[in-house]
């Protein structure tokens, strides 16, 4: 393996440490990022030198900063978020450390939203919008349970789950299909037509901390178990295709690149570790420890994810 690593090329301040972060995965909204952490959300735009050669590196300019009131958790963002048509738009939503979700919505001038919405027992661990049209959430909860929401907080269906739900992800080309990846080691598939599973993984083991569905490849499944990172063809087997050891004390998080089919990122101990691996030859083009690591994700556009840390974010670039 090669070992060569490169360490990050921008950062940007923030008021808090931060807990989560995320960019918007939508063509109408990707310069926007959110991040989140004890009491606030904050919302900018980040561009860089591969969209404006005027630009040297990185720029941030930050937008608004959102009341919470409690631990932010997890962050998705809406499809409808737009900077470029007008009125112009931010809807995001949120997990709380309360077990709430709460849905933002703001016209960047005087109409700031939040709808509250109650119903998980526990924890809830992922949410995200349907990536059509933005007008259901689901989430997964320490409940076991996936349940899907109506923006005005009405339950429009509930899954129950065999352990506690970890990760969330919508097909991006076809909203009837949802995967719920479950602490147990399964992932399911569902039809939301039917309101039935039609698939599942196993990954042979417990201790599933964090799963995703590819965007540039959707026969690609992801997941980190326990220390090590697992990836399935969908098409062809229920066993992983490839798997490796990346955390010797433990996973947290799981994310394929937008941009780049074989790119994808995991995050664990020891030493709040961030590592980004190529599928085709295993190397480890980013590896670094952060003192404090808060959430990941990845540019909708570029091969480059971003890290919350100590009251600031890390953007790391990506050979893809």
């Amino acid at each position: 393996m090669d070992t060569s690593v490169k360490k990050c090329d921008y950062t940007f301040d923030t008021r808090d440490s931060v807990t989560c972060v995320e960019f918007s995965p939508f063509e109408s909204s990707s310069p926007l990022i959110a991040y989140g952490g004890n009491l606030r959300v904050s919302v900018g735009t980040c561009r860089f030198q591969e969209e404006d050669k005027l630009l040297s590196g990185c720029e941030y300019k930050h937008i608004r900063d959102f009341h919470h009131g409690t631990r932010v958790t997890y962050i998705a963002w809406s499809p409808v978020s737009s900077l470029d048509i007008l009125p112009r738009c931010l809807r995001f939503c949120t997990a709380g450390a309360d077990s709430k979700i709460r849905v933002f919505s703001s016209d960047l001038k005087d109409q700031d939203t939040v709808q509250v919405i109650k119903g998980h027992k526990d924890y809830v661990n992922a949410l995200t919008f349907e990536p059509i049209k933005g007008e259901i959430i689901a989430s997964v909860s320490d409940d076991y349970s996936c349940r899907l929401w109506d923006l005005d907080g009405r339950q429009r269906m509930m899954f129950p789950l065999k352990s506690a739900g970890m990760s969330v992800c919508w097909n991006q080309n076809d909203p009837n299909k949802l995967m719920v990846a479950e602490k147990n080691g399964t992932l399911r598939f569902y039809d939301l037509i039917s309101e039935q599973p039609f698939m599942s993984l196993e990954t042979g083991r417990p201790r599933l901390m964090c799963a995703d569905w590819s965007l540039c490849d959707p026969t690609r499944v992801g997941a980190i178990v326990g220390g090590e990172w697992m990836v399935w063809d969908i098409t062809r087997s229920s066993q992983p295709q490839d798997s490796e050891l990346a955390h010797g004390e433990g996973g947290g998080e799981f994310r394929w690149c937008r941009s780049s089919e074989n790119l994808f990122a995991t995050t664990g101990r020891p030493n709040n570790e961030i590592k980004v691996y190529h599928l085709g030859h295993h190397q480890v083009p980013v590896s670094e420890s952060l003192p404090i690591l808060g959430g990941l994700s990845w540019h909708a556009f570029l091969p480059v994810c971003a890290i919350g840390g100590d009251k600031r974010v890390h953007l790391y670039p990506a050979e893809p």
